[in-house]
């Protein structure tokens, strides 16, 4: 059984594979790290959001270190290249300002703050996700991975968090509050951009699209269950139909961090395959609960702690956590496991070789 129908077996919900599947993310300094340990080059897929980088970047290097997954996007467009606004800070294809931080690349300035009317959307310049050289780099990637590795096509930041990216949370989140007539308008464009970067990487070949957006925060949702499927659940299934009419056996994975369980009974029903990160420590998140309820339903992906367990780097509690969620989210397949997010530089790489090493021995299955 190789990588990509060991991925789709468990994503599919269909059956046992031969162990549990395994992926990760690296950050740029894990990655330089890796490359240099596997006399390899660090290669870089510019993603047009600059986080969302490290999840499209270093394919050779991930499935080298044992990774069954690889994962592609779109890149910024032919010729684009940000413009320093400030010392550290550019504007990126959207016109937003970014500021690098220690783990992360920070929004600090965003074009439509003051949007306060149609008017001010319509003359908004969205990027074309059809720009020439969005996906050259995952074309070649599909090419040279795909026959043997389960290829995830990112679409991350998808409707919710891209547009109040583009306005700022409070602005977004006031206006989504008031019922302001423009907030539609924007998601509209925001809707037409994702779906537009779903298409071409589904006609490319991928075999999972991983939609994304953080619609949770440490003890619950970020809007209310009730707004969230009135104003932002019929674009997904909009995008998710046009999708399948493409290609019928797409996976489809939806990720969301932070304590979003009111709304996992909704990304079933609108035929979400795999949630994504399940984010421990927070409310909902009990691995048993989760399979005990969901687990007929949808697969799992993610599930290992980013936020203490990986940092502090101690290998007992890393195997015997692993140990944990592989014989729970793992139970008759249905586990394809991960890190909650992308490895940051405050894990050490021997606590990734630690978290790969310990996934495969515990993820074997008796068949």
């Amino acid at each position: 059984m190789n990588s990509k129908e060991r991925v789709r077996i468990a994503l599919t919900n269909k059956g046992t594979p031969d162990r549990i599947p395994i992926q990760f993310d690296l950050c740029k300094s894990l990655t330089e790290h890796f490359a240099k340990e596997l006399g390899v080059a660090a290669e870089y897929a510019w993603s047009y959001y600059e986080d969302l980088t490290y999840r499209i970047s270093a394919n050779e290097i991930r499935t080298r270190l044992g990774s069954d997954v690889v994962v592609v996007g779109g890149t910024v467009a032919d010729g684009f290249e940000p413009v320093v606004v400030q010392d550290d800070i550019t504007l990126n294809e959207f016109g937003m300002k970014m500021k690098p931080t220690a783990l992360y690349v920070e929004v600090v300035g965003c074009p439509l703050k003051d949007a306060k009317s149609n008017a001010d959307i319509e003359a908004y310049d969205m990027p074309n996700a059809y720009a020439k050289g969005r996906f050259d780099i995952a074309k070649k990637e599909i090419e040279k991975f795909g026959k043997d590795y389960f290829v995830i096509g990112d679409c991350e930041l998808s409707i919710f968090e891209l547009a109040w990216h583009l306005t700022g949370l409070e602005t977004y989140m006031m206006a989504l509050a008031m019922g302001d007539e423009w907030i539609e308008k924007l998601n509209d464009k925001v809707e037409e951009w994702t779906t537009g970067l779903a298409v071409q990487q589904v006609k490319l070949g991928v075999d999972a699209i991983w939609f994304g957006e953080d619609l949770g925060s440490q003890t619950s949702t970020l809007i209310s269950p009730d707004m969230w499927r009135e104003r932002f659940r019929p674009r997904y299934e909009r995008m998710f139909k046009k999708l399948r009419e493409i290609r019928p056996n797409l996976v489809i994975i939806m990720h969301s961090d932070g304590a979003v369980a009111p709304l996992l009974n909704d990304f079933i029903e609108m035929g979400v395959d795999a949630y994504n990160p399940v984010q421990p420590n927070v409310p909902g998140s009990d691995p048993k609960e989760l399979k005990n309820e969901y687990g007929d339903s949808m697969a799992f992906f993610g599930g290992i702690d980013q936020q203490q367990l990986l940092p502090e780097g101690d290998e007992a509690k890393i195997r015997d956590e692993i140990k944990y969620r592989c014989s729970v989210l793992g139970d008759k397949g249905g586990y394809l496991l991960a890190p909650a997010h992308i490895i940051q530089t405050d894990v050490r790489p021997e606590t990734v070789k630690i978290m790969i090493e310990a996934a495969k021995e515990f993820g074997k299955y008796t068949l």
